[in-house]
């Protein structure tokens, strides 16, 4: 699969923007397992035209984690394209709009999933985006606001028109939010049509390697995408990747192969921030791992609330002394 001159090669494995979740240590870890591509946390274009500088550290991009795509969002036309030209600046290998975000404070507003209900404006930004940058543009976006208005078939044929070079589709409605099951088999429709001539990206309960492999095969997808799947499990992707390679599942990690990884994620975030927030970052992720093990709930109580490195490290070391050799459940 190419985007611009980027090859990506055959059936990729991308790791999906996710707020407060995909900055660059937790990029740069999906990396090193296996993701083929890494999409930043979206980045608010009002926020980037007035300078903010926490959304202008969102634009750090390391080496050693490329190809890396810078993703904004935002309702005004203006406002997107001197986004655009910010983020170009900052040398990601594309720009993605998020048409997709459902949450509240973003899509009521318009913006994200938002744009869903004024499809001109939505065209009309992309169109202007594309045009004001020489970097490729794509677009993420949902299969429509609600089950009344599943759109995305003559939607992706719209943003096509515009010149995005690719097109991610979630198999949700904004108001499904991230409930239900995704509907691959309309993603499978937008790749299926013979008018698409763009990549198309396919996004949601994407959750292990057989319904990665189930992705590709069935419904035809140029590249799947990987998100809260990821979340306290990085190496997802050098599963999905191994058995997409050879046919193979490769033996679960154990809980004390886990702490190892976490130990190094926590190590990670806090290099990137400060103790204290990297810390508290890091509890989003730790509360994906170690499910169902046997009296473990005070332990996880304990892990999430610990505030300090040293008293974190000590739990994990305790985690991995008495559960090491177990497996938990995904």
């Amino acid at each position: 699969m190419k985007i611009g001159n980027l090859d990506l090669g055959n059936q990729p494995v991308l790791l999906a923007p996710m707020e407060d979740v995909t900055n660059p240590p937790f990029r740069l870890l999906c990396k090193q397992y296996g993701a083929d591509l890494m999409y930043t946390e979206f980045i608010s274009s009002d926020a980037l035209i007035r300078s903010v500088n926490r959304t202008m550290k969102k634009l750090t991009i390391l080496e050693d984690e490329r190809p890396v795509a810078i993703q904004i969002y935002g309702k005004d036309i203006d406002a997107m394209v001197g986004a655009a030209k910010i983020v170009e600046q900052a040398n990601p290998e594309f720009i993605d709009i998020n048409f997709g975000c459902p949450v509240r404070k973003v899509a009521t507003k318009g913006a994200g999933a938002g744009m869903l209900q004024n499809i001109p404006l939505m065209l009309k930004i992309t169109e202007e985006v594309v045009k004001a940058v020489n970097i490729p543009v794509t677009a993420k976006t949902r299969l429509g606001w609600d089950d009344d208005s599943k759109i995305i078939v003559d939607l992706a044929e719209q943003l096509q028109d515009t010149g995005i070079q690719a097109l991610t589709v979630h198999g949700r409605t904004r108001c499904q939010m991230y409930t239900g099951q995704a509907d691959w088999d309309l993603i499978g429709k937008v790749k299926n049509n013979p008018r698409m001539r763009i990549p198309i990206i396919g996004n949601g309960d994407i959750t292990n390697p057989i319904i990665a492999k189930e992705a590709f095969d069935k419904y035809g997808v140029d590249a799947i995408m990987i998100g809260r799947a990821a979340v306290g499990k990085p190496w997802i992707f050098r599963d999905v990747k191994h058995y997409l390679k050879t046919g193979e599942l490769l033996a679960p990690a154990t809980v004390a192969q886990q702490v190892e990884m976490l130990k190094q994620q926590i190590d990670a975030a806090i290099d990137w921030i400060d103790e204290k927030r990297g810390i508290l970052h890091m509890r989003r992720h730790m509360a994906g791992m170690f499910k169902g093990l046997y009296n473990f709930k005070s332990t996880r109580i304990e892990m999430l609330r610990s505030g300090s490195y040293d008293e974190l490290m000590l739990i994990l070391d305790r985690i991995s002394s008495d559960w090491g050799e177990n497996i938990s459940e995904d």
